[in-house]
């Protein structure tokens, strides 16, 4: 593990990138490959090659935006808006994840999404209210639990989150049968 901590210590914005980019694109394969029921890439080669850059770029302002806010909530604490007990710990780390999640969270989804239909070159908001409440349901509580690990490993495990929301959305989204005709 230390070539890891090594790595992310010495190229904190490109290893973030590269995370992002492989497990970001990793998560979104499996999502549509489980609505799909069969092995399916989110898109053309092409395609997933751009999501692949956008979920890099995704991993630097998801990166950026960690270290801001961890800037933004001891702010608030140094000006007594929030108390001295969320400057650590448990209670320290979700309201981290809170402030990151309604703040922060929204914007980057949206962003994420003009990604997405640059990518396609379609104009679809479809799901974008569905996604905002994972900020809510899965994100606050999975980025708790990120804030308590040492900051070299919040980055990893942020990014593997995004696999394990591509299960669950997989998983939960109602399955899409192949319009392809059956052979005998």
């Amino acid at each position: 593990m230390n070539w890891y901590l090594d790595w992310v210590t010495r190229d904190p914005i490109f290893s973030a990138a590269i995370q992002f980019a492989v497990l970001g694109t990793l998560g979104e394969t499996i999502s549509r490959s489980l609505q799909r029921r069969s092995w399916t890439l989110p898109g053309t080669p092409l395609q997933v090659a751009h999501k692949v850059v956008a979920w890099a770029l995704l991993g630097i302002i998801i990166k950026y935006g960690f270290v801001g806010m961890r800037g933004f909530v001891s702010s608030l604490i140094d000006h007594e808006l929030l108390p001295r007990a969320f400057s650590g710990g448990l209670l320290g780390a979700h309201a981290l994840s809170v402030c990151t999640n309604l703040m922060f969270g929204p914007q980057m989804m949206f962003f994420h999404r003009i990604e997405d239909n640059l990518i396609v070159q379609q104009w679809n908001w479809t799901g974008l209210r569905t996604a905002w409440l994972t900020l809510l349901w899965f994100w606050i509580p999975a980025h708790t639990l990120t804030f308590m690990l040492p900051r070299d490993y919040q980055m990893g495990l942020a990014a593997l989150w995004s696999v394990a929301l591509g299960v669950i959305m997989g998983l939960t989204t109602p399955r899409r049968v192949s319009t392809r005709p059956v052979v005998n």
